[in-house]
């Protein structure tokens, strides 16, 4: 029995349209496995890398949010995305001790690139030791150089991709010196008495050399690793008190029993809203972001030193 013109009309654009997508499917697959593997040891160096490769890398965070970097044991399922990497990114100066044994060790074929460590860090004095001090990322300036390292060594992993990821990395830095500037404006609205930030440790140090603020030095040598004994807290206490300062800040990544104590003793306020420092903040924290999380901490600090109200 012969088929009607009707039906072979339809049976054939069935198949064209059968044939069209599976070679869209197919075409998606082999473009998919095609993107470079690349992985990020934080969740601010990952968020860096997401703004410029996008969709055109398959990219793994190591940590999560909430993680702290210099504490963080490394899993099973760490070593296996550093096996299979292309490309890793990690910040260094000794900020993921725990992640470089492991990358030392496993990402034998991959270009391992310390964001960190193409900037002039802060010297800290540690023990009589100079020690660079990690947390680069709190001057904003420091992130827009580092975002044109991550372009740089994405476009030469993947050439074809080289102009987008150099058009995404300009817009990510304009946003990143609109950023700049926000953050100075509105720490200048704080009374310069009360321009000091006394936190859990010493991650801050970029942050109030590039915006104005006086670091409470007596947190230099305290890291996330020690357990400060009596003396110190007392010392801190003392401290505390002859700063004069309105409020104190704990961190996410860190336990604030040390802080609440020492603030308590002191007479001093603990900030409502913690700080993130070393780590973004979990969906809904409003610290999702880079760019997200130096505004929520401006505003945090602006509120509880006495600052402007307006800040968002």
């Amino acid at each position: 029995m012969m088929k009607s013109p009707v039906f072979l009309w339809e049976r054939r654009r069935w198949v064209a349209a059968f044939g069209l997508a599976i070679g869209s499917f197919l075409a998606l697959a082999g473009s998919g496995w095609a993107r470079p593997r690349v992985v990020a040891t934080t969740t601010l160096i990952a968020d860096w890398v997401e703004q410029v490769g996008q969709d055109r890398i398959r990219l793994t965070s190591l940590l999560q949010p909430g993680m702290d970097p210099h504490i963080y044991e490394p899993a099973p399922a760490d070593g296996v995305a550093l096996e299979r990497a292309d490309l890793v990114f990690y910040n260094g100066y000794n900020l993921e001790p725990g992640l470089m044994r492991l990358i030392e060790a496993t990402a034998q074929g991959a270009r391992r690139v310390a964001l960190a460590e193409i900037l002039e860090p802060i010297v800290a004095n540690e023990d009589g030791i100079p020690t660079p001090d990690p947390h680069v990322w709190g001057n904003v300036e420091n992130v827009i150089l580092m975002v044109e390292r991550i372009a740089q060594e994405l476009a030469e992993l993947a050439p074809s991709e080289a102009a987008f990821f150099r058009a995404n990395a300009a817009a990510y830095q304009a946003e990143l010196a609109e950023l700049h500037a926000w953050i100075a404006q509105h720490i200048q609205t704080i009374p310069p008495p009360k321009r000091i930030l006394v936190t859990t440790h010493d991650a801050f140090a970029y942050y109030t050399q590039a915006y104005g603020l006086k670091m409470g030095g007596f947190l230099l040598g305290i890291s996330t690793e020690e357990q400060p004994s009596a003396q110190t807290v007392a010392r801190l206490v003392a401290e505390i008190r002859a700063l004069q300062v309105p409020a104190v800040f704990a961190e996410t990544t860190l336990n604030p029993a040390l802080i609440q104590t020492v603030a308590a003793e002191a007479g001093v306020k603990v900030a409502e809203q913690e700080l993130y420092s070393d780590s973004l903040g979990e969906a809904g924290s409003g610290a999702e972001t880079y760019i997200a999380m130096m505004r929520l901490n401006t505003c945090t600090i602006v509120a509880a030193l006495g600052g402007s109200p307006a800040c968002p």
